[in-house]
């Protein structure tokens, strides 16, 4: 066998292995197709906005505009709510932003109700 596998594209480790039509990787347990290797560079990124269209970076601070609920737990996070130091993340679904909310905890918001301070 002269074939040798990509590194992964999530760690960079190089003890990746085929499984089926994937390939794996042992170290972080990233699964990926071998058909659809990321393009260098040429990917270009959308920025995230807010509400009411201001851009959102790392590190800002945003208050929440509309009452959240939290799924499975009777937890709402009230209008209002200031949240620090927000992470942009590609995120379940059109969940962006990564953060944690005083008295609630580690959550993923969408940009769509938060507003930057």
């Amino acid at each position: 066998m002269d074939e040798t596998l990509p590194p992964c594209p999530e760690c960079s480790s190089e003890y990746t292995y085929e499984m089926g039509a994937l390939l794996v990787c042992p170290e972080c347990a990233h699964e990926w197709s071998p058909a659809a290797e990321p393009e260098s560079g040429d990917q270009e990124v959308k920025p995230v906005k807010d509400a009411v269209g201001n851009i959102l970076a790392d590190g800002d601070t945003v208050t929440v505009v509309k009452d959240l609920k939290i799924k499975g737990s009777s937890t709402v996070i009230k209008v209002g709510t200031k949240v620090r130091g927000i992470r942009l993340v590609d995120g379940v679904g059109d969940h962006d932003i990564d953060c944690k909310v005083d008295g609630v905890g580690p959550m993923q918001l969408k940009s769509s109700v938060v507003k930057k301070i």
